[in-house]
């Protein structure tokens, strides 16, 4: 079966996220990103991750510098490897060992508990794209990644319709119907992998630690 881009990315073997503040999906985006060819399209998609950005933390507005400090941050993630068009050069590898200043954090009321403060405001941002195939697109890596927040926090399996009416429902619920997404007719998400392993964040260190024990005195009992 085909595997979701993101199947991996709520499993033991994650990887540690570079600037954890703006969650694992941007993450991915700029890893996605990375892998775009044409440089022009390259550069637009990078911008398209900045005001994604800036949604996840618009108070950072207060700065005079914060459109310099998310490409930065941007140059970051991207492993100081990243060929575009920037309004600012990229940043040298030793200011990374400078500590940041913190983030303050957002302390309003989150519409969509089940999904996370984030995916308020990508819905936000997605729901005024052009419309278009680069929105749809949009649109099903929102769904996808929608789908997977559910499935760590809930056992049972989940039809992709019950995502689309999800993303339609809270972007009525925070935009009104005049601005909501509407998820293009024929969206189709990919399989599942069977073996995939959905879990909530923390609770797989006892169970890793559990089974080295067991592969350990397996291995000791197969010595003897």
């Amino acid at each position: 079966m085909e595997k979701d881009s993101l199947s991996n990315d709520y499993n033991t073997s994650r990887e540690k996220l570079i600037l954890p503040e703006y969650g694992r999906n941007v993450q991915k985006m700029v890893e996605d990103l990375k892998q775009i060819e044409d440089r022009d399209k390259r550069s637009a998609q990078a911008r398209g991750i900045i005001r994604t950005m800036e949604r996840i933390h618009p108070q950072t507005g207060a700065s005079g510098d914060t459109e310099q400090k998310l490409w930065d941050h941007l140059f970051i993630m991207a492993g100081y490897d990243l060929d575009i068009d920037a309004p600012y050069p990229m940043p040298a590898k030793e200011e990374k060992l400078i500590t940041p200043s913190p983030i303050p954090l957002d302390k309003s009321k989150i519409e969509a508990r089940e999904y996370g403060r984030n995916i308020e405001k990508i819905i936000k941002l997605i729901a005024f794209e052009p419309d278009g195939d680069q929105k749809n697109s949009l649109i099903r890596d929102l769904a996808i990644y929608m789908r997977q927040q559910y499935l760590i926090w809930n056992k049972n399996n989940v039809a992709d319709e019950t995502i689309f009416a999800d993303i339609e429902r809270i972007s009525c619920d925070i935009l009104g119907e005049a601005h909501m997404i509407h998820v293009p007719d024929g969206l189709m998400l990919s399989k599942i992998s069977d073996d995939t392993v959905f879990s909530r964040p923390g609770l797989n260190l006892y169970g890793a630690k559990n089974q080295r024990q067991n592969q350990k005195r397996n291995y000791q009992k197969r010595k003897r």
